[in-house]
């Protein structure tokens, strides 16, 4: 896989943190935010990549959710990702206005998918991975092994349990594992 050199301005990151505010905000009132997306201030914004919203809440997660793959423009991703993220997640009851203030985020925009050509070249901080078989897939974002301090293999066993599947599945020939990159922040 080539390096990911999708980078962003310290002005376009600022701007996508507060759309992802605003974002959660306006689902609370409608007079504090907009209902849809202000303007990108670049072009670069407007691309169609991938992206994740990951909420925390006391340094736990509250709701993650996002697009493998571009479907529209990144600011408008990254925009509906972040209501996703807060008020549609299942595994999580919707955000709620008094945890709004304590809400830590993260954004992660992705390179574009391909097929792992090996899972020995698999870096971790570097990789994300896609497991799928049987209609069973599972997505881990390259920041998770880093915060469980994961290994390789426990990384590709991981993303399998998050599939659904036994942990040793990536090794069977009729698993598919792709990867992408990310920019976190």
């Amino acid at each position: 896989m080539s390096d990911f050199h999708f980078e962003l301005t310290s002005e376009e990151k600022s701007y996508l943190r507060d759309l992802v505010e605003q974002s959660i905000k306006s689902k609370f009132s409608s007079d504090e935010a907009p209902s849809e997306p202000p303007e990108p201030p670049t072009e670069k914004l407007r691309e169609e990549l991938g992206a994740f919203v990951t909420l925390k809440l006391g340094g736990h997660l509250r709701g993650c959710i996002g697009n493998v793959q571009g479907a529209g423009e990144l600011f408008s991703t990254v925009w509906n990702m972040a209501r996703s993220a807060a008020f549609q997640d299942p595994r999580f009851p919707p955000l709620n206005q008094g945890e709004f203030d304590a809400i830590d985020f993260e954004i992660s925009i992705l390179s574009p998918i391909t097929t792992c050509p090996d899972p020995g070249k698999v870096k971790i901080g570097r990789h994300g991975l896609i497991m799928s078989q049987g209609g069973k897939t599972g997505l881990l974002l390259p920041q998770v092994p880093m915060e469980w301090k994961w290994d390789r293999e426990t990384f590709l066993a991981q993303t399998c349990i998050k599939a659904g599947l036994p942990r040793t599945a990536w090794k069977e020939p009729d698993t598919t594992i792709l990867w992408f990159e990310a920019v976190v922040f």
